[in-house]
């Protein structure tokens, strides 16, 4: 059975299964408390991170590396485009998010609001997560002027680069830390992502101790 080691506010994690959503390959999803990892984890991955994908025998880690994978392998509906320019685009902007938009935003608002009390390791730093609501609005005016000339982020098709910024840009939209009015070309984007069928199982993923945000799972937001 295809396995899917995984943790629901994780971005990385809500990459790989919008990926394998959309080309509509089934998985068990497994939740993994990688702070606590066991020897059994460790062996599937030594690195002690997630997400970790079993598919078809094979065991696959690092986010952007099982999404190619599964693009290589499962080619439709494809989410890299052909031309080298354009695959470059969906790679560097995949970087974008998973590293700046991670490092700027991500780990200081989900790091102080989420993970802090999940992994009970005391109370959110008001600075970090201030610092991380500051750098969103950024993000999103970059966003912004990206689509002011695109219909998706990457080009006129959607693309992984666009499964990549909604996974992150979800996870804050759990808590209810996305400023949505601030660009109503991206709050229209991301209307048009959420409201895919591979969203389904994100809008349902409920943290025990932590409920989403009212609007969280309303495609009309």
């Amino acid at each position: 059975m295809n396995r899917l080691y995984h943790v629901a506010l994780s971005p990385f994690c809500r990459k790989v299964r919008l990926t394998l959503a959309e080309k509509k390959i089934e998985v068990e999803l497994v939740e993994e408390r990688y702070w606590e990892p066991g020897p059994d984890f460790l062996r599937r991955n030594p690195a002690g991170k997630v997400p970790v994908l079993r598919l078809g025998g094979h065991t696959l880690c690092e986010s952007q590396a099982i999404c190619e994978y599964i693009e290589e392998t499962v080619p439709n509906p494809p989410l890299l485009p052909r031309d080298p320019e354009a695959r470059y685009e969906v790679r560097r902007l995949c970087a974008w998010f998973d590293d700046k938009f991670n490092t700027e935003v991500t780990r200081k608002v989900m790091g102080e609001r989420v993970w802090k009390k999940v992994m009970k390791k005391g109370y959110p730093d008001s600075k970090n997560v201030k610092e991380g609501l500051a750098a969103t609005k950024l993000h999103l005016d970059y966003m912004g002027a990206l689509l002011d000339q695109r219909r998706w982020l990457a080009g006129d098709v959607m693309t992984l680069a666009d499964f990549t910024a909604a996974a992150h840009l979800s996870c804050l939209d759990y808590i209810s830390d996305v400023d949505w009015d601030r660009s109503a070309t991206v709050k229209d984007w991301y209307a048009k992502i959420k409201s895919r069928p591979a969203f389904r199982s994100l809008l349902a993923d409920h943290l025990p101790g932590l409920p989403p945000a009212p609007q969280y799972a309303e495609l009309d937001f």
